[in-house]
């Protein structure tokens, strides 16, 4: 693995490089999503042939590829990457495979393809997220009307004074929720902090919802491709009803009316999560797979 090495700062303009030349679908592939959770997923990359190679090593989970990027030979790096995985574990999987990458340059001959329906992304039209059109999206309206009625707030986008705040919130959300009893709200919960502090070397937008002057929701995100806008982080106070729904509707409004589509990420198989993303009524699902070597 003398290729490969870590994930950091320094290595923003390489990432930034490919993923400009070579947009990604789905939303694992920016810089900030790999950052924000290095810890828990300790990325390695490296460069091969114009693409882009990056190796995930989960501390709960085995070592897989993401697929590649660039403008090299895909299905020759796909290869290499699978060579790389073999030297780190004898079950190779390379993830999060896009419906179009699996079409283009996955030989169905060499690899088997399974679908991977609980890191399938939610993308929805953003002028859906923001108007809430039509009946379906009566309870989310009713949601924001009472909220609107019931408190003073102000919505403002992220800025350096603010994120402060936003740690805040988030440390009083882990409290609400007992974060510490959960590995996986404990792992969001250094992603997130990773994220805000960070704030000035990372690219993604964010926008506050504050009540009474007080910052009670926030929202992170970036553009994933020309198209469409990817939200890493939504929290808001969980006792605040309403609230989620606001800060969904209005981080779309001001920051991302300009996008076709908005990618919310995957559910990864929690109904609770599951039930919230269909509530808004995806446009479409991103569909990912995962890939193994047939054995010769």
């Amino acid at each position: 693995m003398d290729d490969f090495k870590p994930i950091d700062l320094d290595g923003k303009t390489v990432f930034d490089h490919f993923f400009s030349q070579d947009p990604p679908q789905t939303s694992e592939l920016t810089f900030t999503n790999l950052f924000m959770w290095r810890h828990r997923y300790r990325p390695l990359w490296c460069r091969w042939n114009d693409c882009l190679l990056i190796i995930l090593r989960p501390l709960d989970g085995l070592p897989f590829g993401l697929p590649p990027v660039g403008l090299g030979d895909k299905g020759a790096a796909l290869d290499v990457l699978s060579q790389h995985l073999d030297n780190l574990t004898h079950q190779v999987m390379t993830c999060r495979v896009g419906k179009d990458f699996v079409d283009r340059y996955v030989d169905p001959y060499q690899y088997e393809i399974a679908e991977d329906p609980d890191n399938s992304d939610y993308v929805y039209r953003a002028e859906d997220l923001i108007n809430l059109p039509g009946n379906k999206y009566h309870s989310k309206k009713n949601h924001i009307n009472k909220f609107m009625k019931d408190y003073e707030f102000e919505y403002r986008n992220l800025d350096l004074d603010l994120v402060h705040c936003c740690l805040n919130l988030q440390e009083s959300w882990c409290e609400i929720k007992d974060c510490g009893e959960s590995p996986a709200l404990i792992a969001e919960d250094m992603a997130i902090y990773e994220a805000l502090k960070n704030y000035e070397e990372l690219d993604y937008k964010g926008g506050v919802v504050l009540v009474d002057a007080k910052v009670e929701a926030f929202g992170l995100g970036e553009m994933l491709n020309p198209d469409t806008a990817v939200i890493h982080v939504e929290k808001a106070n969980p006792e605040i009803p309403g609230l989620y729904a606001v800060i969904n509707q209005l981080f779309c409004k001001e920051v991302w009316s300009h996008a076709k589509y908005i990618n919310r990420e995957q559910d990864l198989g929690v109904e609770g999560l599951r039930k919230a993303k269909k509530s808004y009524y995806p446009h479409h699902m991103g569909e990912k797979f995962i890939l193994r070597p047939k054995k010769a």
